[in-house]
Formats: structure tokens, sequence, C-alpha cells
């Protein structure tokens, strides 16, 4: 099982913008990423390989905003660190709690028969 706290993510919103014709990450979009790769570096998380489940507890710093407009964004940061690729999440769990003063997402993955 892999176990880490991160920044709250950015929302799909504003996670890409149209850039001559092409979408790309947003500056915030990309400074997310980054941040993700240096947390999951500094927990010495290493990739799972085989199917996997994923509970996620978002922390929100307001009442606003749609749970899965934070999933794609956070699972694709989190490929290459915590899994290889996102495909091989099989399970979602997905929670929004409030705490204004400490906005977070709380990730648990497990192998999924592990």
């Amino acid at each position: 099982m892999t176990t880490i706290t991160l920044p709250y993510p950015p929302s799909a919103n504003r996670y890409y913008r149209n850039f001559r014709g092409r979408m790309v990450r947003s500056q915030e979009a990309e400074a997310y990423r980054i941040g993700v790769g240096w947390h999951c570096n500094l927990a010495g998380i290493v990739p799972l390989h085989g199917d996997l489940r994923v509970t996620l507890n978002f922390y929100r710093p307001a009442k606003m905003g749609d749970l899965d407009n934070r999933l794609k964004q956070l699972f694709d940061c989190l490929q290459g660190y915590a899994y290889l690729d996102d495909k091989q999440i099989a399970e979602i769990h997905a929670y929004r709690r409030e705490d204004k003063k400490n906005p977070r997402v709380e990730v648990e993955i497990t192998e999924v028969g592990a």
C-alpha cells in the first residue's frame, strides 16, 4: 500500500489552456505536477505494477467545486511515481470533506488482490 498527502489539486477548468490551437497545461497545472513529483520522491514512493484501488479524501478550502473535477489531473500527476500508468486503476473511492485551514488530498493506493 502507498499513502501520501498532497496539496489540493487545481480544477480541470484551470488545468489546460489553448495555446496556438493546441491544448497545453496551464502554468498552475505544471507547477502542481512538479510539486506532486517532488512530494512522491521525498516520500520514497515507488511505482506499483498491478491493478490498483485508489482511495482519495479531498479536503476542500471552500464549499464549492465538483469532486470529479480533480480526479483526472491528480491521476495524471501520480503517473510514473505511484504507478506506471493510470490505466492500472481498477477501482476508485473518492470523498469530499472540508478543511478551510489545510486543504489537501490524502491518497491511498493498494494493489488489488494484495
